[in-house]
């Protein structure tokens, strides 16, 4: 995660704990993993700010949540 700048990275933590906040316990380590992931991979393809970053995380988080189903 050294290629992202310090705001980018903050932004990823609150992005991150927004999108599982309404999850039991916030999520469990394997779904909150996958998410982050996601939101890595936008992150370096450029997607930093946070409203962006959001809306990558409300997708992931339902993607995953259907695989869950």
């Amino acid at each position: 995660m050294t290629d992202l700048d310090d705001r980018t990275k903050a932004n990823l933590d609150v992005v991150l704990e927004e999108a599982c906040r309404a999850l039991p316990h916030g999520g469990d380590h394997e779904l909150r993993r996958r998410i982050a992931e996601k939101l890595l991979e936008s992150a370096l393809a450029g997607t930093t700010t946070l409203g962006a970053l959001t809306d990558v995380a409300k997708k992931a988080l339902a993607e995953e949540l259907k695989k869950s189903a």
